[in-house]
This record gives C-alpha cells, sequence and structure tokens, in this order.
C-alpha cells in the first residue's frame, strides 16, 4: 500500500517542488525598471536558475521589455518582428539556461538612459551548484547564496514530509 501512494506522491512533488523553488527577481528592486539605472550591477552576485522569473515594474506606457540577443543588447536594438511587452508588470520565466539579454525599446532608454539587463541563467537549482573559488567569497553572504540554501532546506523538509506520511 506504501508503495501505491508513493507512486501518486511522487509525480505531485515533481510537479510542484520546481514552482516552489523558484524565485521572482524584480528588476531593479524597488527601482524597477527605468531609465540612469546600473542592471549590471544589479544583477551582479544574483544567481539565477531556470524555472526563477524576472518581473519588470514600471508605469506602463513609460516603457517596455524587449528581449534581445547579445547583437541586439550591444546596439539596443531589436529584431524587427520581437513583440515589446508593456504591461507594466512584466513576468518572464526563465525556462532555458544561457545568456539572456533584455533592452527597453522607448525612445533612447537604452542607449542614453542604460535600461538594458544581461544575465546568465543556470541550469535547475537542483542540480549542484559549482562551489565559488576562494577569491571570490565574500564576508558577507549574498541574497542568491541565502536563497539556493533556502531552496534545497525547502526541498528536503517536503521530502521528509512526504516520506513521513508514507510511513505513517
Amino acid at each position: 500500500m506504501a508503495s501505491s501512494q508513493l507512486f501518486i506522491i511522487l509525480p505531485i512533488l515533481a510537479i510542484f517542488v520546481p514552482s516552489v523553488l523558484a524565485t521572482d527577481y524584480v528588476v531593479g528592486d524597488d527601482k524597477g525598471w527605468t531609465i540612469n539605472f546600473d542592471y549590471q550591477a544589479w544583477a551582479q552576485g544574483k544567481l539565477f536558475y531556470v524555472g526563477d522569473n524576472l518581473v519588470f515594474n514600471y508605469p506602463k506606457g513609460a516603457h517596455t521589455v524587449l528581449k534581445v540577443n547579445g547583437t541586439g543588447f550591444q546596439q539596443c536594438a531589436a529584431p524587427l518582428d520581437s513583440v515589446p511587452l508593456t504591461s507594466g508588470k512584466d513576468v518572464i520565466n526563465l525556462a532555458t539556461p544561457g545568456r539572456k539579454w533584455y533592452i527597453c525599446g522607448v525612445g533612447q532608454h537604452c542607449e542614453v538612459g542604460n535600461q538594458k539587463l544581461v544575465i546568465t541563467v543556470l541550469p535547475s537549482s537542483s542540480s549542484s551548484a559549482p562551489s565559488p573559488s576562494p577569491s571570490s567569497w565574500s564576508s558577507k553572504a549574498s541574497a542568491a547564496t541565502i536563497t539556493v540554501g533556502t531552496r534545497f532546506a525547502l526541498m528536503m523538509l517536503l521530502t521528509i514530509g512526504f516520506l513521513g506520511m508514507l510511513m505513517a
């Protein structure tokens, strides 16, 4: 009987645990998506994983969010067929690993206002992350490091809880 419950609970865990472990990153924190903000400094030290979300907050009509490639990022130019996000509360799910580039398509916001973001998305946090080198250690723990530890702890608690239910 316990093994039949296990076959029901494991698929449920496989579906829900990744969404519970995902992190929503509000781009620019309390400043949001705006001009004259250093988004590269904001992204530095953060670990973005597949399944996480980028949340772009801005006054509707004031900005847009365009996903571009590396060349488009450097030139502040979006492909002709790209569709801008314009809601003012745009959420982008980071579905695949790799480099991701985003710019604002309004006026000269990208070129003059430096309204652009580049990040690297790592494979799912359930896989082991490489240890940082001693030269990159900091006396202050980053929020991203704490988030990874919290994700792992939450995943372990959920697993232990469900296994405990099976044993009961």
